[in-house]
């Protein structure tokens, strides 16, 4: 059974914002993509804490927190001019080139 390659408008380091779930209103940049399961890591947002055992070179071992990986659809690009959730489209700027501009505001993204 294969999985469906899951597209996004979205890129790593876009700011974006959790929609729905438990961190729903928490803001941070893109970490990873991953596209066959259609999940993304959101840096600062779904934290998890991993045990981690000693070492040589973590004699004591401990607890770490990490970012744990949320589906894409629970986030949506954050737009700094309206200050809100946006989505995203492609058009073509003075040039004649593909642009990513949010849909809200009107505002370039790249």
């Amino acid at each position: 059974m294969s999985k469906e390659i899951t597209k996004t408008k979205l890129k790593i380091e876009d700011e974006v914002i959790v929609i729905s779930g438990k961190n729903k209103g928490s803001k941070g940049k893109i970490l990873a993509y991953n596209k066959k399961n259609g999940k993304i890591i959101v840096q600062g947002v779904n934290m998890k804490r991993r045990f981690q055992r000693p070492t040589q070179e973590n004699p004591k071992g401990g607890v770490v927190k990490m970012e744990a990986p949320l589906h894409i659809s629970s986030v949506q690009f954050f737009d700094s001019k309206s200050k809100g959730p946006s989505r995203i489209k492609y058009t073509q700027d003075k040039n004649g080139n593909k642009v990513r501009v949010a849909v809200k505001s009107g505002k370039e993204i790249d």
